[in-house]
This record gives structure tokens, C-alpha cells and sequence, in this order.
């Protein structure tokens, strides 16, 4: 009876020190505490600390490294209570050299199913009024005009209107036109089929 009490005594210190380096084996790292939409640049009251036992699989940006990631973009959408990764921040601008951001404004029935998210390739076609549309099939044999563009952002619809305003990038040749088509109420979005399908 002594020697199997003093053996359960044994096994439960044993079991006591690994779970006190299982907790002692922690890590500090940065942590989202608001909401953060892509291409904003982050701020230090968009991030947090937490201390984790992290999983070697995990890439997380380290608390040491806070400062590494404030000034930086976001790649992606980030939300509160996530961990913060290296690969979902950016110093690059979303929009590139040689491009402009044209804000196009979508009615609620003009709005894709798909969720528009950064990246996405999509067609701005130009879709004058009836009577325009006429002139135009007999000069250009009915072909609609349209300008290749990015998507860099899209808001939610917004309260009483359901209007989402989306931002694409376009070549800067082609910004102007495309703003003007915004402007007259000629523009229409249309999605290009993801890459390789």
C-alpha cells in the first residue's frame, strides 16, 4: 500500500510539471481588436497582445514585432479577436503604377450573388440608353465597349438605398472613360470567370 501511494504521488507530480510547462510554454503574440477593411493602413489601436500556447503551424506575428506591422496595409479583411499573420498585412498599394480607382456604385439589383472580394477581375461595360444603344450597334456593329478592372474594395449596402459602392482598379488610360460611363448612368459590372476555369 506505501509503495503504490508513494507511486500515484509520483504520477501526480509528474502530471502537475507538465502541465506547468505546457502553460509556462507560451507565446505573445499581436491580435486584432477591431474591425480593419482591406487597404487600410493598421494602427496600433487596431492591435492587441495575447499570449498563446502556439502551434509551430501557426505563423503569427510575434508582440516583439508590433511595430513591424503598423503603417502596413491590410491584405485582407481582419477582424476582431483573430491572430494577426504576416502574410495578411502589405506595404505594396493596392493600386498599382499605371492604374487609377474608379468607385462604381451598384443598385441593389446590379449586385452579384458572388461576393465581391479584392482581386476579383471584372468587366465595366458600357450600356447607353435605349436610344444611344441604337446609335451604337450601327456604328460598331453592336458590340458593347467594355474596360477590364480590378476589384480593391466593396462596401456593404448601404442603410435605406442598398447601394454598394465598389472600387476598381483600372488602367489609367481607361479610368476617365470609365468614370464618365459611371457618371451617365451607362456602367454595368460584370464578373470574369476566376483564373483557369
Amino acid at each position: 500500500m506505501i509503495a503504490l501511494s508513494l507511486a500515484l504521488i509520483a504520477a501526480g507530480g509528474a502530471g502537475v510539471a507538465v502541465l506547468l510547462l505546457q502553460v509556462g510554454d507560451r507565446t505573445d503574440v499581436v491580435t486584432v481588436v477591431r474591425d480593419v477593411q482591406v487597404g487600410q493602413v493598421l494602427t496600433e489601436q487596431d492591435l492587441g497582445k495575447a499570449s498563446v500556447a502556439l502551434d509551430p503551424a501557426v505563423k503569427a506575428v510575434r508582440a516583439d514585432d508590433v511595430e513591424s506591422v503598423v503603417g502596413k496595409r491590410a491584405a485582407v479583411e481582419l477582424k476582431p479577436g483573430s491572430l494577426l499573420s504576416p502574410s495578411q498585412v502589405t506595404e505594396d498599394s493596392l493600386v498599382k503604377a499605371g492604374e487609377q480607382l474608379v468607385p462604381i456604385g451598384l443598385k441593389p439589383e446590379q449586385v452579384p450573388a458572388t461576393a465581391l472580394v479584392p482581386g476579383q477581375k471584372v468587366q465595366l461595360v458600357h450600356v447607353p440608353a435605349q436610344g444611344a444603344m441604337d446609335t451604337a450597334k450601327e456604328t460598331d456593329g453592336g458590340a458593347p465597349k467594355s474596360i477590364a478592372g480590378r476589384v480593391v474594395k466593396a462596401s456593404t449596402a448601404a442603410p435605406g438605398t442598398g447601394v454598394v459602392v465598389v472600387d476598381v482598379a483600372t488602367s489609367a488610360d481607361d479610368g476617365p472613360t470609365a468614370a464618365a460611363w459611371m457618371s451617365a448612368g451607362a456602367l454595368r459590372l460584370v464578373l470574369d470567370a476566376p483564373d483557369g476555369s
